[in-house]
């Protein structure tokens, strides 16, 4: 099944190369990329079929069984920029010509060196295509657990990776909305540690897809649950947004210590085996704390932190957050 459906992309990538995308390059004089522009097709294609069953399943879901009314309109439909970008837009196009070109040289390089990726077909030889895909998704989630980890404890990187806390309507774009540093970052280690591990590259496009489809659902604006078992086995809405929750689930206490909960991406075994899943019922509300009005002890109200209502501002203070948080607690 598995093959079938990677014959199926590779037949569809085609078709939509050959039609469309080869045409324009060579009328815009961009022969010389067709290589590079032709993997980039396969993201296409599958960015564009995430957004349609996006907005065909989750988008009633949010109408029906919300779990806030939303008090800003334009925050989702900024986050709705923010996904179009990453699934079918610019994003894709950076780590195209900028990273795909230095991991190809690092596994030349490594050619000439002898060294060889460790890789799940070479260490099992029988091991079924579907087998070895959930192997892959569950070795570089828990990966993705300690990369997610590491961005709440280090104050230059919550400078950056705050942004995608700061949404209080949060719905089913907001796991999109992210710095550009941040995604590029995470990209990368991402990218080299599939290359380490020998993650073929078309399943790895669909580990990918798979990964994001799960993480639109958990930030999606829906009163969902799995129950006492399913909470245990695939990371909820619920239990996603209350790693959201102000000053509950996102929040370091202390110098040197890895505060905050529920940090897994896909599994929550990764919060239990260390010590931060929180499985609290509660929906919480969502944001960072300082973008809340502080109130002095005299009475004085002081604004809360702004985070930038359009992508260009947003990434502006993502910037100056990243540099006014070296070397200090975030405030």
């Amino acid at each position: 099944m598995m093959q079938l459906f990677i014959d199926w992309l590779g037949t569809a990538q085609g078709w939509l190369f050959e039609t469309l995308v080869q045409p324009l390059l060579f009328h815009l004089g961009w022969g010389d990329i067709t290589e590079e522009a032709f993997e980039g097709t396969e993201w296409l294609l599958i960015g564009l079929c995430e957004l349609v069953v996006l907005f065909i399943v989750l988008r009633p879901l949010e109408a029906l069984i919300p779990v806030h009314p939303f008090t800003d309109r334009r925050a989702r439909w900024n986050d709705f920029i923010y996904t179009v970008l990453q699934r079918v837009g610019v994003f894709p196009v950076l780590i195209f010509f900028t990273l795909d070109p230095l991991l190809d040289a690092l596994m030349g390089w490594l050619r000439l060196e002898n060294v060889q990726p460790i890789s799940l077909e070479t260490l099992f030889p029988d091991i079924s295509p579907l087998a070895s895909f959930a192997l892959y998704l569950l070795i570089l989630d828990f990966v993705d657990y300690w990369y997610h980890r590491a961005s709440h404890q280090f104050n230059w990187w919550w400078g950056l990776h705050s942004l995608h806390h700061s949404q209080q309507n949060m719905n089913l774009w907001s796991d999109d909305r992210n710095h550009v540093l941040d995604d590029l970052l995470r990209d990368t280690v991402m990218g080299l540690v599939a290359i380490a591990i020998g993650v073929p590259p078309a399943q790895y496009v669909l580990l990918v897809s798979a990964s994001r489809m799960v993480q639109s659902l958990q930030h999606a604006n829906v009163r969902i649950h799995f129950g006492k078992i399913g909470e245990r086995l695939l990371v909820s809405p619920r239990y996603h947004r209350f790693h959201h929750a102000i000053g509950v689930g996102h929040e370091s206490h202390g110098k040197g210590t890895l505060g905050g909960c529920n940090f897994a991406v896909l599994f929550p075994i990764w919060d239990i085996l260390f010590g931060t899943a929180n499985f609290s019922p509660e929906f919480a509300r969502t944001g960072v704390r300082d973008q809340l009005p502080q109130t002095a002890p005299d009475g004085t109200v002081t604004p809360g932190r702004d985070y930038g209502k359009g992508f260009w501002r947003q990434q502006w203070l993502g910037l100056k957050r990243m540099i006014e948080f070296f070397g200090k607690e975030p405030t």
